[in-house]
């Protein structure tokens, strides 16, 4: 049984890990503006998703391949920064077609989750950092290792879901002043795309 004191101080430190800048808050606020608050919420659990994932491959001990492997590594962390290319030449060609009174059905839900989980699974840095830092909470002393580290990976999507959401509501009041102006769509798909290559170069050029 992991004591509830502990549960306290690491969820305190997730929400303080989810509110600082980074790629994934940034991908649910600049997806939130262009596509509407439940589509930044659908982003959101697509990026919790992958966090399941990180979760379980931590348990398992998987993470530790891509802190040991450079090999492991590159080839992850390119797969990633090629898909952000992707969604930057996405956003430049979209212009303001992409945003109207129903841009979040216009873009699938479907897509929009996959969207999150892809940006997720496809960062190496995610594995290594949950692959440092839950095991940190977890005492042997109190029973299985791995199942603790699940406990943990499920309270940090938890933090995560609450912080990112958050954004995604509040990125999203954006949409109605975007519907009324088709030049703000452009303006912003194009900041969508600076974003998306700035995120894609920061990860390209990321060491383990």
């Amino acid at each position: 049984m992991i004591p509830v004191d502990v549960l306290g101080v690491f969820f305190v430190a997730a929400i303080a890990l989810g509110l600082a800048p980074g790629p994934d808050n940034i991908f649910v606020l600049t997806q939130s503006a262009l596509y509407g608050r439940f589509a930044g919420l659908v982003v959101t659990l697509g990026l919790c998703t992958g966090l399941i994932f990180h979760s379980a491959a931590v348990a398992l001990g998987v993470a530790a391949i891509f802190q040991t492997s450079a090999l492991a590594f590159t080839l992850l962390k390119f797969a990633g920064a090629a898909y952000l290319v992707y969604l930057a030449v996405q956003a430049f060609r979209a212009g303001s077609s992409k945003i109207n009174g129903n841009s979040a059905l216009e873009m699938s839900l479907p897509a929009l989750y996959l969207r999150g989980i892809i940006m997720n699974v496809t960062n190496p840095k995610v594995a290594i950092f949950f692959l440092a830092f839950l095991p940190q909470f977890a005492d042997p002393a109190r029973g299985s290792v791995p199942f603790q580290i699940l406990i943990f990976g499920g309270l940090f999507i938890v933090a995560t879901i609450l912080v990112f959401g958050a954004v995604a509501l509040g990125a999203g009041s954006l949409g109605g002043y975007l519907k009324r102006s088709p030049s703000a769509q452009v303006w912003l798909n194009r900041l969508a795309g600076v974003v998306f290559v700035g995120l894609a170069v920061r990860l390209a050029i990321s060491e383990r």
